[in-house]
């Protein structure tokens, strides 16, 4: 096996060079974009949660203990002991009761295996790997001779989110949907040369983007989840597939380019990080860091969204104008949107809704109105940037009739955009960063939903002075400006729980907080130099998800339990596992919040951990996986007897190469490494986690 070169360089949030290269087009080491004077997120928790926890009388301790998890290696079938956390299934904890529901497992410890590491009675297949051909006529996976239309036929790269939906008459089946976020050209070719890509190679990364549909099914005798391929519903969405944009800004002169007259259809869908599903069948997928794909930016509100002055990381503005904005300047105003899928329609175009606003969408999460309209959670990932959501004005319909299904796929075009403001219930003069607690004892408060602009069958009304209903849904950032939202430490996930209505935000980190010339802390919350980020949780005034108003308060700060900043929620911490840089979010069937991570600053790899939001056991986090060498945690799905992540970009660490891995996972030495889908279950076949 090749020597591991090291797995966290310089680069901020715990990535790798490679990492920021690829995936957001070194983002933290430009200039953040947001240079407006709105107010910042405090920072504020760590004197916070050190007094809460004097108040509470708990002890800090470290978390070790002595219980067996087991680490499928690469290429490799057998297990691994490796030391988990306090926790397991047996465990007692806070009131000297077993764990909570769901969680009744033995936590895995933080460890840095090649492997995807699974607690000691559990069970792992992988799904799907990158390359696995899915449509009918697709070739068997080639990386020596891959081709633009074999790709196009098989799973994408970088899968990131997940969503897994009922095959009503196919027994055991169900529809995986996967986002395939973005490339690793260099841990995709051999010899692959960064100055001088070839068009074939272009062009296969092309297809390597965008989404994948695909038939699983499980085996109930063993566990094992599979994918079938050349099921008629299985499909590839790349970056040359016709979309629609809909919604208010739909046509206009903003989005028009020489290839589009009409303002409505465009090519592709890039960077899809998070999503969510909908009510009505169909999923949601957020594009994230599109600006990285766009050279020769030269406006100021390119510069707010990030997008460079020269070339590109993957020059493809030389194989296509459209990526070149000194030739179509209005091409990039037609990615940074919500992507509407119908997986159940192989013959349907994606739709690109403007209504929900154009930045870096991590996610798209949907709640309800009382009265059956839709709400859409959705977070913009940048150091200081904004959370936003969107309430719609009309009703969804029931039943999947034709006309029900085409109109509900008109819900998220109509209604109004909202931007959050919070604010802290102490006086300014209490809030001093150094983590002082207010003389109320508390970092809590409230926020407002800021109106942004409404859309309408008959039009759409701009609420921001200065800017028309146009400019705010294409540079909503510079509406989130001028309305005064909050900044944030990059907004990521947001999921409200289907149980109880309260609404939580993953704020992966920020360590540019409190440094010469940005922001300075108020209550909201985060730490100076924040690198392993936290966890808000919001409730709707009144628990209605149309509320323009809501409380907050602090429920997660991540990191090593034995860091006095660190809360659990008011748990005991010497019965938690660490965590750092929380990112997407997900609920499993008995309420509990799981919670996957990118970039650990804690030296050990990235993993997915579920912790209690209700009861005497919330704020009780445990780890349940990690994933491999240089891979981030994705997509996690939680059902009763099956868990599914997405093991994005293993290998990804500085200085890997085809021909030099970092990671030989999921398929062994000599193979190269691939992003794939992991499913993971009980041995015994019963519920996972009771």
């Amino acid at each position: 096996m090749p020597k591991l070169l090291p797995l966290i360089g310089s680069h901020p949030g715990g990535r790798s060079a490679l990492t920021c290269r690829f995936r957001c087009g070194d983002a933290c080491f430009h200039e953040v974009p947001n240079t407006s004077d709105n107010e910042y997120v405090g920072d504020v928790i760590a004197g916070a949660v050190r007094r809460r926890a004097l108040l509470r009388g708990a002890a800090v301790t470290a978390v070790v203990a002595a219980t067996g998890a087991v680490g499928v290696t690469a290429g490799g079938s057998g297990a691994s002991a490796t030391p988990a956390a306090h926790g397991g299934q047996g465990a007692a904890g806070k009131g000297g009761r077993r764990a909570a529901r769901g969680l009744r497992f033995d936590a895995v410890a933080p460890n840095t295996a090649d492997a995807v590491t699974i607690p000691d009675g559990y069970r792992q297949n992988v799904v799907i790997r990158w390359g696995e051909p899915i449509l009918r006529g697709a070739p068997a996976f080639d990386p020596e001779h891959q081709t633009a239309k074999a790709q196009a036929g098989q799973f994408g790269y970088n899968n990131d989110f997940l969503a897994l939906l009922p095959l009503p008459g196919e027994h055991g089946r169900q529809l995986l949907v996967a986002n395939h976020e973005y490339t690793d050209e260099i841990l995709m070719f051999r010899g692959y040369d960064a100055e001088n890509p070839t068009r074939q190679q272009v062009e296969v990364a092309w297809a390597a983007h965008g989404l994948s549909a695909v038939v699983v099914e499980g085996d109930r005798r063993t566990g094992r989840l599979v994918a079938v391929p050349r099921h008629h519903l299985n499909r590839r969405v790349t970056a040359t597939t016709e979309f629609r944009l809909t919604g208010p800004a739909a046509g206009s002169d903003l989005l028009k380019t020489s290839a589009d007259r009409t303002g409505r259809k465009v090519l592709g869908t890039l960077n899809n990080c998070s999503g969510g599903t909908t009510p009505w069948g169909t999923t949601l997928h957020g594009e994230e860091n599109f600006n990285q794909y766009f050279a020769n930016g030269s406006r100021a509100t390119d510069t707010r969204y990030g997008i460079g002055t020269g070339a590109t990381e993957r020059k493809w503005e030389r194989f296509d104008k459209r990526f070149d904005l000194a030739q179509e300047p209005n091409e990039v105003h037609r990615f940074g949107y919500v992507v509407e899928f119908d997986p159940y329609d192989p013959d349907s175009t994606p739709r690109k809704h403007t209504a929900l606003g154009r930045f870096k969408h991590e996610a798209a999460t949907v709640r309800m109105t009382d009265d059956g309209r839709p709400v859409v959670y959705t977070g913009d990932d940048e150091r200081f940037d904004y959370f936003y959501k969107f309430v719609g004005s009309k009703r969804m319909r029931k039943g999947n009739s034709r006309a029900a299904r085409e109109h509900n796929l008109t819900l998220l075009d109509e209604g109004t955009l909202y931007v959050a403001r919070l604010t802290g219930d102490s006086p300014a003069s209490d809030i001093d960063g150094t983590g002082k607690l207010p003389a109320d004892g508390e970092f809590d408060g409230g926020g407002e939903w800021i109106p942004l602009a409404t859309a309408t069958a008959k039009g759409a009304v701009s609420h921001v002075d200065g800017m028309t209903a146009e400019e705010v849904f294409v540079f909503t950032r510079l509406a989130g400006d001028k309305a005064g939202a909050t900044k944030m430490d990059r907004p990521e996930d947001i999921e409200p729980s289907p149980r109880t209505g309260k609404v939580y935000v993953a704020l992966t980190n920020n360590t540019n907080r409190g440094k010469s010339g940005y922001a300075a802390a108020d209550e909201p919350n985060p730490r100076n130099a924040n690198k392993h980020g936290h966890v808000l949780e919001l409730t709707e005034r009144r628990n209605r998800a149309d509320a323009t108003t809501f409380g907050w308060s602090l429920f997660l700060v991540a990191g090593d339990p034995e860091d006095s900043s660190t809360y659990f929620a008011g748990f005991p911490k010497d019965r938690v596992s660490p965590i750092s840089c929380p990112d997407n979010v997900a609920f499993d069937p008995h309420g509990n919040l799981w919670i996957s991570t990118d970039g650990n600053q804690l030296g050990s790899h990235d993993g997915l951990f579920g912790v209690a939001v209700q009861g005497d056991r919330r704020g009780e986090l445990k780890q349940f996986l990690t994933v491999p060498t240089g891979a981030e945690t994705c997509g996690p799905l939680v059902q009763d007897r099956r868990v599914l992540v997405a093991v994005q970009h293993p290998g990804e660490v500085d200085g890997a190469t085809v021909d030099r891995p970092a990671s030989t996972w999921p398929d062994g030495p000599g193979r190269i490494v691939r992003p794939a889908v992991v499913a993971v279950w009980r041995a015994d076949g019963e519920d996972v986690g009771v």
